[in-house]
């Protein structure tokens, strides 16, 4: 680094000065000749300048070396306490900033209790309410006690009144089961009516069709006996006075069937009557029996 910008000490030999051109010699140029010296002396004033700024150049690339140095030196130190600075500046913004945040915090809570206070005011002054509340309850209390000491006087008389209600309730509940069972009574009548008159009914429409079907049974019979038993003979026709057919001498079947017919009918409604007389009989004993 030295060497940079610096250039060597060297001198510059006068045998490198351009000579005088043979030009100067001439006739033309003699009367330039006494001004060689002044040149010369010219160039050597020139040459040892130069060597001078030389030197000086030497001395400030080696001071600037060196000041370069010393501030490499010094710089790691900067640097070191530009760490060390930004750090505490950092933790002195970290601080700030808890300071702040406690701030607002303590603000909070200031106001917070601010409220509180109010709260408080009020509820000092629903304590003094309720103090007095609970003063005109007491007074109430005392003198409920005093109806309820009249109230066990006039009380002593209900067992009386209340034995009297315990009859009437007694009373009015077996009428309620009376009408219960009056209605129960009258439903179920009222069902084995229902009953007996669908029974009838069917008795009847039976009874018809055995009407219907004797009405039959009597026009087939007569059709039979007007058939089987012709008044006239069959001797006119073939002209034979010895065989002849008249009316039949045998007794009428249909007649007997036709009562055979009348009392089966009855029998069937003698039989009809005793059933339904049964089920009443046996539907009423269930009803009855607890």
């Amino acid at each position: 680094m030295a060497g940079r910008n610096h250039l060597q000490l060297r001198e510059i030999p006068l045998s490198r000065v351009a000579p005088l051109s043979r030009s100067t010699t001439g006739p033309r140029h003699l009367h330039t000749r006494p001004h060689r010296h002044l040149l010369e002396d010219r160039i050597s004033t020139q040459h040892r300048e130069i060597q001078s700024l030389l030197l000086d150049n030497h001395r400030h690339a080696a001071t600037r070396c060196i000041k370069t140095r010393s501030l490499s030196v010094t710089a790691r130190p900067l640097r070191h306490l530009s760490t060390l600075a930004a750090g505490v500046k950092a933790e002195r913004d970290n601080q700030i900033r808890e300071v702040y945040q406690r701030s607002l915090k303590l603000d909070a809570e200031l106001r917070s209790i601010d409220a509180m206070s109010a709260e408080l005011v009020q509820v000092r002054t629903d304590v003094q309410k309720i103090t007095l509340q609970r003063q005109d309850m007491t007074a109430q209390l005392k003198d409920m006690n005093s109806e309820i000491v009249k109230a066990k006087r006039e009380t002593q008389q209900v067992g009386v009144i209340k034995e009297e209600i315990e009859i009437v309730q007694q009373e009015i509940q077996g009428g309620r089961s009376a009408i219960e069972y009056e209605k129960k009574t009258w439903a179920f009548n009222l069902e084995q009516e229902k009953v007996l008159d669908k029974n009838r009914i069917l008795l009847v429409r039976e009874i018809e069709k055995l009407r219907t079907e004797l009405a039959n049974a009597e026009k087939r019979a007569r059709a039979a006996a007007a058939s089987g038993n012709p008044s006239p003979g069959y001797g006119r026709n073939y002209g034979s006075a010895e065989v002849r057919y008249g009316g039949s001498s045998y007794p009428d079947p249909n007649g007997l069937h036709h009562v055979r017919i009348g009392g089966v009918i009855l029998l069937l409604h003698f039989h009809l009557e005793q059933c339904l007389m049964a089920t009443m009989t046996l539907h009423i004993d269930e009803f009855l029996s607890p």
